[in-house]
């Protein structure tokens, strides 16, 4: 009976609103660079990803097409004072590697990426993390 209230609860709460779209798009290898997978935010109005800490994005452990690279980290904390957003109009990368079982041929590549976003107006911040679908064609 319990189980069956809160189920019904669950049901008739408002969902949250989908504050920030999240998408992601594959970059092949270019002359002197590796490839990378370009994600996308779109905060909703008076909505802004943070830039620090940094979105993260984690390949689906499944697939063997993609493997992540290392990125470098900060080795000192940001300096205190107002936060630093992305700019919703440039994709943020993160260089991959072809795995050591990788096919050519065309692919969907599962990954998940984590992010922080706030909302001035209403003095707020959040986690969000989405889960992306990445077509890979690789030659």
């Amino acid at each position: 009976m319990t189980v069956l209230l809160g189920l019904v609860l669950a049901l008739q709460a408002p969902l949250l609103p989908a504050y920030v779209k999240v998408s992601a798009s594959y970059l092949p290898p270019a002359k002197g660079a590796d490839p990378a997978i370009a994600v996308t935010f779109s905060p909703a109005d008076n909505i802004r990803v943070n830039e620090d800490p940094a979105p993260r994005l984690k390949l689906d452990a499944a697939q063997e097409v993609l493997a992540e690279k290392p990125v470098a980290r900060r080795s000192a904390p940001p300096a205190a004072g107002p936060g630093k957003y992305l700019d919703p109009a440039l994709p943020v990368t993160f260089p991959v590697t072809f795995g050591a079982r990788a096919a050519r041929g065309e692919h969907t590549v599962k990954a998940t990426v984590t992010y922080f976003y706030c909302s001035k107006s209403e003095g707020w911040c959040r986690k969000g993390t989405a889960d992306v679908d990445v077509p890979v064609r690789i030659p």
